[in-house]
């Protein structure tokens, strides 16, 4: 019976010295990552964090998802919609600006045929000024006026002071480009 109890002593001891040591080993390991992931400067000044690949990259993606819109000497920023229309543009852009002829249609948008087919992820849409979208799969439609129909959203301008009088009442030569 004696040696019963030692065995389970000596067992019950054995589990307490491997739970201490797996914490031990667990709060070194969370440590040495906190002090890899931090850059502690000298007194008084702040903690900055690494920035990881991820970070980067979401930095560059929210950056991309500008672009630049110029009619004649004026030109304005728009903000652009995540999809394959966009991705496929923002392509198109990284190559030089993208300059379309675009028409009057209707005293409410200007028409322009991109040159080539976008994928298409159309939806009943009501535009109102400032909207960029993609009719077809290969043109595009800037609005300073509003409509209903099927398109794929492309972006919308960010500041529509100067967009009307820009566009005019003709035809009009439109540049896209990213920053």
């Amino acid at each position: 019976m004696k040696k019963m109890s030692s065995v389970i002593l000596m067992i019950a001891v054995l589990f307490t010295l491997v739970a201490c040591n797996s914490t031990q080993a667990a709060e070194a390991s969370v440590a040495a990552s906190s002090s890899a992931m931090e850059n502690v400067t000298g007194p008084g000044e702040t903690l900055q964090t690494e920035r990881t690949e991820e970070t980067d990259d979401r930095t560059k993606e929210e950056t991309i998802m500008k672009m630049n819109v110029q009619v004649g000497s004026s030109t304005f920023t728009a903000t652009l919609e995540s999809n394959e229309a966009v991705d496929e543009l923002k392509k198109m852009m990284e190559n030089g600006p993208v300059t379309i002829s675009m028409s009057d249609y209707s005293g409410f948008e200007k028409v322009g045929a991109l040159g080539t087919n976008l994928p298409t992820s159309n939806s009943q849409t009501t535009t109102q000024a400032g909207d960029i979208v993609l009719y077809n799969g290969n043109q595009i439609v800037i609005f300073y006026g509003s409509n209903s129909w099927s398109y794929t959203r492309l972006g919308k301008i960010d500041d529509l002071s100067g967009w009307e009088a820009a566009l005019g009442s003709g035809n009009v030569e439109v540049t896209f480009s990213l920053d």
